[in-house]
């Protein structure tokens, strides 16, 4: 049996996430108290973008939290009416100045089940043409790596984001 909420506490709320503190009953009349639930207001999408030569496009994004630069795929949140392609197809714009072909949906995961209902489509691309600059503000640099240099990034543990590890990943092992 699924685990039941009882009741709800708010503990914040914002146009991107929302806390809440909730009082969960499981199968075997356990109750938990205060168990965390994220819920993600906004959806969000991530594409893989590879060009003629099959290497693949990362960019450097600044990471407030972790205070670094982290090596990324890239990806964002949909705009109020947007599909997940045409935010695809715009994130990859913004983050990197390439146009691509019609995204292709590869996978979509929950990265964090325990405690988020947070779900991310993974999309593949084409790069099809280098239309302009990409957002400074957000974005440090951007890469196209060989798929054997970006085996030995994931070996070396050079990339952390969960998002693009398993996009990567799919790309890389599951050739897609």
């Amino acid at each position: 049996m699924i685990p039941k909420r009882l009741a709800r506490e708010v503990i914040y709320e914002s146009d991107w996430i929302k806390l809440y503190l909730d009082k969960v009953e499981y199968a075997n009349k356990h109750i938990v108290d205060r168990y965390p639930f994220i819920h993600y207001e906004k959806k969000s999408v991530a594409v893989v973008v590879q060009n003629e030569k099959d290497e693949v496009l990362l960019i450097k994004s600044n990471r407030y939290v972790t205070q670094s630069e982290e090596w990324e795929i890239p990806a964002g949140h949909l705009n109020t009416g947007e599909t997940p392609t045409e935010a695809a197809i715009r994130e990859v714009l913004e983050e990197t100045g390439y146009s691509i072909t019609t995204p292709l949906l590869i996978y979509e995961y929950n990265p964090s089940n325990g405690m988020s209902n947070q779900r991310i489509p993974i999309y593949k691309a084409r790069a099809v043409k280098k239309l302009g600059a990409f957002d400074s503000a957000e974005v440090a640099d951007i890469q196209w790596v060989s798929k054997e240099k970006l085996l030995e990034m994931l070996n070396q543990n050079s990339i952390h984001c969960g998002i693009a590890l398993v996009g990567l990943m799919m790309v890389v092992f599951c050739k897609l």
